[in-house]
């Protein structure tokens, strides 16, 4: 079975993905190594409509919270409000490149509210955030996801369900990251589905199908009718980036 993202030691440059990170060093040098990624993915993302952003944790001179975002860190612990905030900046990075207002960014239940006319999609790993973010009468919702770290095989369960699973044949490497892969492609289908479907919306991981194509997936509800969308798959320094996109028809 094809891979979305060719695992490392691949041997086209372009796509390699270098090894998973140790120690702290090696874990800032990950994150270094996602960002150059992500910068030369916003070329071509903008040659589709959608306006990347990112931003970091431990970011000098970040901007303060308002009081919408004050507000919505304030049971959050100080590692997990950095992350949040970072998440925030992030956006109004990728809003203000696709041309959207610079404010703050609500919250409607676990889903961040962008502004009236733009729908985005927010997600962090490792102290690094990434936004998308699209004029709404372009694109009907946008999901993203941002992993940084592996995935253990024995988390196989909560990803993919039994008719899934055939992916993961093969040696252990190959295996994980393909449920790498496969992990943050649900994850940031399950996030545009969401702002598609409603209350109506998958409620799981395992809830969604994801079926392998070239460069990434395409995901459907498992049982529900409904639409598909398409999820492409990256590699982003030590681990990968998906997003997906719902153009309006």
């Amino acid at each position: 079975m094809p891979d979305p993202v060719p695992p490392p030691g691949h041997d086209r440059a372009a796509d390699r993905t270098p090894a998973r990170p140790g120690p702290r060093p090696e874990a800032a040098e990950g994150r270094t190594a996602a960002e150059e990624a992500l910068r030369l993915l916003a070329a071509a993302l903008r040659a589709q409509g959608l306006a990347l952003g990112t931003a970091r944790a431990d970011e000098p001179g970040a901007p303060a919270p308002g009081p919408v975002e004050r507000a919505l860190t304030g049971a959050m612990t100080p590692r997990r409000s950095r992350e949040f905030l970072a998440g925030r900046h992030a956006a109004r990075r990728a809003l203000a490149a696709a041309g959207g207002p610079v404010e703050e960014i609500a919250r409607a239940g676990r889903r961040p509210l962008f502004p009236a006319g733009f729908t985005g999609s927010i997600s962090h790993s490792g102290g690094l955030a990434v936004a998308l973010a699209a004029p709404a009468g372009r694109f009907a919702a946008l999901g993203c996801d941002l992993e940084l770290r592996g995935l253990p095989l024995a988390s196989a369960h909560i990803v993919l369900g039994p008719d899934e699973r055939g992916c993961l044949e093969g040696d252990a490497a190959t295996a994980e990251h393909r449920l790498l892969c496969a992990f943050s492609a649900k994850e940031a289908a399950y996030k545009a589905f969401g702002a598609l479907l409603g209350e109506g919306a998958p409620a799981t991981l395992l809830a969604l199908v994801a079926r392998p194509v070239p460069g990434g997936f395409r995901a459907r509800p498992r049982t529900a009718p409904g639409p598909e969308v398409e999820v492409r798959v990256r590699p982003a320094g030590p681990g990968v980036f998906s997003w997906a996109a719902a153009p309006r028809s």
